[in-house]
């Protein structure tokens, strides 16, 4: 059986994506059983191809943008045909950080599914639904998936953009569930199997940096404009400039322990030469990583 690990990545979260791959093999007992495949954005020209184009989101037409945090997402689709549908393949955002053996996910028993993942739990008005960022494939029961020709239908408006990242269109008789601690948002405990840092404004190699994707609007209620004006004013008298707010920017994670476990992952990485300064420097001076990253991962290694 082949058994290969992709991460979706693009330029915003390649650092993300190269530590991904290191934590995965790092905890395994097995790490020659498997390949890691980093998926980037520029390496899929049919996604560049749409950029400035309206696709299908929900109950919105929104234009297809390049510079988006997470422009990678379409690219969870394609594992099953990379891998001439054989074989199994598990595909994880770059966020994603495996701190038990990913071969215990590879190995499992699928009950017949052609996919497993975890359901992500309802939150304030968005019901539960299925979380692809976390996916274990069989790739023989998948010969349906066509990342390329699924991304197309969005601009056709075809197909919508939410419902496939949710797994909507895929029979419940292929989807199975494994346990959250396999797919764990922004929670580490010792039953944690793979910490994902899934809310965007508190990844902790982004803290302080201008916020880099996009922010979903709700529609505004007639009662709360007069309140939104106001709160307006008082920043304008307040002297705070655009970009200056607390929104604009990432924030600190609330756990400790997850920004230690990134960096202490960091500072392995450079102390085995598996990267170097250098390219923390060019993703600091990108914007793609916190200014201080160089710092924490000495403070960490010390």
């Amino acid at each position: 059986m082949q058994y290969k690990l992709f991460i979706q990545s693009n330029d915003e979260q390649y650092l993300g994506a190269l530590v991904a791959g290191y934590a995965a093999k790092r905890n395994s007992r097995q790490p020659d059983a498997f390949d890691v495949v980093i998926m980037h954005y520029d390496d899929y020209p049919w996604l560049e191809a749409r950029v400035g184009q309206p696709f299908l989101r929900g109950l919105e037409r929104r234009p297809w943008a390049h510079d988006d945090l997470q422009s990678f997402t379409p690219l969870r689709f394609t594992p099953p045909k990379a891998m001439n549908y054989q074989g199994r393949a598990i595909v994880i955002d770059p966020d994603c950080f495996a701190v038990a053996d990913i071969m215990e996910l590879f190995t499992r028993d699928m009950q017949g599914a052609g996919v497993m993942c975890r359901m992500r739990p309802p939150l304030k008005e968005m019901p539960a639904y299925r979380a692809s960022s976390v996916m274990l494939l069989d790739n023989a029961k998948l010969t349906h998936w066509d990342a390329e020709k699924t991304f197309n239908e969005m601009f056709e408006f075809k197909t919508d953009y939410l419902k496939w990242i949710k797994l909507e269109y895929e029979a419940d008789s292929n989807v199975g569930l494994f346990e959250p601690e396999w797919n764990d948002f922004d929670k580490l405990t010792p039953a944690t199997k793979i910490l994902h840092t899934t809310y965007r404004r508190t990844q902790p190699w982004k803290t302080g940096l201008p916020i880099d994707f996009t922010v979903r609007v709700k529609p505004e209620k007639p009662k709360s404009l007069a309140r939104n004006f106001l709160k307006s004013l008082k920043r304008s008298i307040a002297g705070d400039r655009p970009g200056r707010t607390k929104n604009g920017f990432y924030q600190p994670h609330p756990d400790p322990n997850q920004e230690r476990l990134f960096f202490g992952l960091v500072a392995e990485m450079l102390a085995k030469g598996l990267i170097d300064e250098k390219l923390i420097e060019r993703e600091m001076a990108s914007n793609h990583v916190r200014h201080d990253a160089l710092d924490l991962c000495r403070k960490v290694a010390a």
